[in-house]
């Protein structure tokens, strides 16, 4: 059913996305009046100079009909009404009507410059012009730029890149690279971990709800939250040695963890956790692994890498989500002696590397850069933390704000002191925050986490209206 044009620019005055009532007909939704109160309650939305083309493909209804016939049936959506997005701009996303949308998800901590930014796009566009696929046993400059650029981002001798599709190609890299390069196959991850979705990174993700199969220890959550020892990091460290004393042979092939838990609930380790546990993994003669799909590529705001603000340099680093800006791309970055160990078990990836992909992750570093990208998620991402932490103060359901830049996590709990989660209340706190024009992201072991993850273009105004809309959808509880 097609808006008529006044009310479309009756949403885009007011800025918050309101369907029609769906047993209008398409004559009769051309002739209704919009509601006068439609948007009396709802917040004003930064003014946005973009208007998407419009839209003639499938609708909502007859995609979600594909969608149960022909893909998985292990795909979930968010919202009671799914949305139909076929536009994107910027921090912006824009739904089959043309109703626009603040987008603080960025497609799972994904897009970070920005959605179809224009120097991104005109990256790949040209180099899918002159050739897309050729695979690395030939030579070209897109893969070999890009790999110079991001070992230009390391620390220590951390400077040869192998290229993958995703961030769960690239975790089950370095997993094998560790065991290769040790000799040894006992891996130690974190409870409450994610590390994607293949049968190693599987065994190495410690949530039940993710979980395949075994064979990785799994050790205490340094979680200052739920955790037992708060912040203490180095209390929880105790267990990583215990495990190497009384759970492997005396030695382990590595250790793996994110430096701030996305899929988990944006989790913060304890202070102090990451060099203890550091120094007991590679005096067990194993290797660090630090997991940056999420924290990295300039999201914390403070460090370009998550595990930098620990003080620490891992052994083996892997990426994916932002440096690709929605490509799907990812990353292994090691030392050179580390990297030797593939010529004895030879890698070889298809894909990995693809010069489109690489031209335009390429572009990713450059644009952040230009726009000074990792400032403004230090920036606006710590004004936008300190506006989540007053609404924590007139809501009794918010339990925790946590995490970094746009990194950030809030966890609904409806007892404090017990901390129960929200499970039930999140999700109408989401569908009232979307009728306004706000899309964000949920997760953690009980889905009660706010995972807040806009891209790093997201502005001062952005985050006023975003917290309005909680504010809002929370006083509707």
């Amino acid at each position: 059913m097609q808006r008529l044009a006044s009310s479309r620019r009756l949403l885009q005055a007011a800025l918050a996305p309101v369907r029609a009532q769906s047993s209008l007909s398409a004559a009769a939704a051309a002739a209704a009046p919009a509601p006068e109160n439609a948007f009396a309650a709802a917040p004003k939305m930064p003014p946005f100079d973009y208007t998407p083309p419009p839209y003639d493909g499938p609708r909502a209804e007859e995609i979600s009909r594909k969608r149960a016939e022909f893909l998985s049936p292990s795909l979930f959506h968010f919202y009671d009404r799914p949305l139909n997005i076929v536009d994107g701009k910027m921090q912006y996303l824009f739904d089959e009507d043309g109703c626009r949308y603040l987008d603080a998800f960025g497609g799972i901590a994904t897009v970070c410059c920005g959605h179809c930014h224009p120097d991104v796009v005109e990256a790949m566009v040209n180099q899918a012009k002159r050739i897309q696929h050729s695979t690395v046993l030939y030579l070209n400059h897109a893969i070999a730029d890009f790999a110079e650029a991001l070992a230009a981002k390391m620390p220590g001798d951390l400077k040869v890149v192998f290229f993958t599709n995703s961030g769960t190609e690239a975790n089950e890299l370095a997993l094998m690279i560790a065991r290769l390069y040790t000799g040894c196959h006992d891996i130690i991850s974190l409870r409450n971990g994610y590390h994607g979705n293949a049968a190693g990174t599987m065994g190495a993700t410690a949530q039940c709800n993710w979980k395949f199969n075994t064979g990785v220890h799994h050790a205490l959550n340094p979680d200052p939250y739920r955790g037992a020892f708060g912040s203490d990091g180095e209390k929880y460290a105790r267990d990583v040695q215990e495990i190497i004393d009384f759970g492997t042979t005396g030695r382990v092939g590595g250790f793996i963890s994110e430096a701030i838990q996305g899929v988990g609930g944006i989790v913060e380790l304890a202070p102090g956790y990451l060099p203890a546990v550091y120094n007991m993994v590679r005096k067990a003669g194993g290797l660090c692994i630090a997991d940056e799909v999420q924290a990295g590529v300039a999201r914390t705001g403070s460090h370009f890498w998550g595990f930098e603000s620990h003080g620490v340099i891992p052994d083996i680093v892997t990426m994916a989500k932002g440096i690709g800006n929605g490509i799907p791309i990812g990353a292994v970055v090691t030392t050179p002696e580390i990297a030797q160990v593939l010529t004895r078990r030879s890698y070889f990836n298809t894909f990995g590397g693809n010069p489109v992909s690489t031209a335009g992750g390429h572009a990713v570093l450059k644009v952040l850069e230009k726009e000074k990208l990792q400032e403004n998620a230090f920036v606006v991402g710590s004004y936008l933390k300190e506006r989540l932490n007053k609404l924590k103060e007139k809501h009794d359901i918010i339990g925790d704000v946590r995490g970094k830049g746009f990194l950030l996590g809030v966890e609904l709990v409806t007892d404090r002191q017990k901390k129960t989660p929200a499970k039930v209340e999140i999700g109408h706190v989401m569908n009232h925050m979307k009728d306004m024009g706000v899309l964000v992201g949920k997760g953690g072991f009980y889905g009660n986490v706010f995972r807040v993850t806009p891209p790093l273009c997201f502005t001062k105004e952005d985050s006023d209206f975003f917290i309005e809309a909680m504010d809002i959808s929370l006083s509707k509880l």
